[in-house]
């Protein structure tokens, strides 16, 4: 027994070293990593990328070749993604590019991943415009608008709120996900009104759209922004003592509640939020997300969020379909991550080939919904509202007393 240990270790050592002496495969990855784009967003995502490619050379790289990550800042600005994307796959000659976070930018930089036929696995750009152009080349284990919209709705219905006013973000993201829901409400609860009101993403003060709700308060304020506006609006929203309060619900839609800084920016502000979630510690998930979730923890010292899964699962994806395809040429990969069945660190799925917003999506991603009740409390102290396909348990939330 003891040889046979010896020898698989001795194995494991040949397969690293043989693959880290043979050239590299070289992923590209667009993420913003100066404002005005989601900077902390990006810093997860990097923070995923480096755990699971660490993983992956560990265990030999990918057919006997070290796996390699070129970086690229692309601010948040569509151009900029143009661009990046642009010098990674005709500069850098990489086999796939990933790492989108903001669907304004995932959408510039598809299209140059369909002239060049190059895959480009989306990360974290929820816009139903991504999908629904169709792209072969383009793939989607994130979430995306319509999942969200339609949770969300369901969600509100159960709280049997009569007004609700959404703050969306001017980008596609944004004005996208703030009209779904109104769609989705339309249908889930036909006696609640709503409105949506856009704010500029760069924006500094949000007074002027937050003061008219102090004299006729909704029942229910919903987040479609990013930080770091969101995390002004928020400040913005308690210090007039609109929401959250004893009479008006905050409900954040964006999934900003596990970042790392996010209690640093907002303290008072965050206790009583409602948020729709795509990873709780109480979620189900594979001895691969364990691994990853535990490394993560011992290196930054905090609780993972979900782009540190989202982000692994993208590179893992591309590395899984090259095996799969034996080749890193990109018709091949491409037509690997249409047929192959996944297993990565959130679980099992395939990419529908349903046209629309399904398309090369991963339909049923799981979500949660859970509520902050305490300053600075970390995400496995949250009080979980509804577990992954389980009903809403409304019974459970609590308000402030003023």
């Amino acid at each position: 027994m003891k040889l046979l240990r010896l020898a698989a270790a001795v194995s494991a050592v040949v397969l690293a070293s043989a693959a880290h002496g043979a050239d590299p495969v070289v992923i590209g990855v667009s993420i913003a990593q100066s404002p005005p784009g989601s900077v902390v967003q990006g810093t997860q995502v990097k923070d995923g990328v480096e755990i699971i490619a660490k993983m992956i050379n560990d265990k030999g790289g990918v057919l006997g070749r070290p796996l390699k990550i070129i970086y690229e800042d692309n601010q948040g600005i569509p151009e900029k993604g143009r661009a990046a994307a642009e010098k990674l796959i005709s500069r850098d000659k990489v086999v796939a590019v990933t790492g989108g976070h903001q669907s304004s930018v995932c959408l510039a930089e598809i299209e140059v991943a369909h002239r060049y036929k190059v895959p480009y696995v989306n990360t974290n750009c929820w816009s139903d415009d991504v999908r629904a152009k169709g792209y072969p080349e383009v793939f989607n284990p994130a979430n995306y608008n319509t999942r969200v919209s339609s949770a969300m709705a369901d969600t509100i219905a159960a709280l049997k709120v009569k007004s609700v006013v959404a703050f969306a973000e001017n980008t596609d993201y944004g004005i996208g996900q703030a009209k779904l829901l109104g769609e989705f409400l339309k249908k889930a609860a036909p006696q609640t009104q709503y409105k949506y009101i856009a704010l500029d993403r760069a924006g500094k003060d949000f007074t002027p759209a937050v003061l008219p709700l102090r004299a006729s308060p909704p029942e229910l304020v919903v987040n479609i922004m990013l930080p770091p506006a969101a995390y002004i609006l928020m400040n913005q929203l308690y210090e007039q003592g609109v929401a959250p309060s004893a009479k008006t619900w905050f409900y954040d839609g964006a999934g900003i509640a596990d970042y790392p800084d996010f209690w640093k920016n907002v303290k008072e502000a965050g206790k009583y939020m409602l948020a729709f979630g795509l990873y709780h510690p109480q979620m189900p998930m594979p001895q691969m997300g364990l691994d990853v979730a535990a490394t993560y923890q011992k290196q930054a010292k905090t609780e993972p969020n979900r782009l540190i899964f989202q982000a692994a699962d993208s590179v893992l994806l591309i590395a899984r379909a090259i095996e799969e395809a034996k080749s890193t040429d990109s018709a091949a990969i491409i037509k690997a991550l249409q047929g192959m069945q996944f297993e990565g660190v959130r679980g099992k799925f395939g990419f529908s080939q349903q046209p629309g917003y399904t398309y090369q999506q991963w339909v049923d991603i799981p979500y949660v919904t859970y509520q902050l009740t305490e300053v600075d409390q970390p995400l496995s102290k949250t009080t979980l509202i509804q577990a992954t396909g389980q009903p809403l348990q409304v019974e459970k939330l609590v308000k402030p007393a003023k």
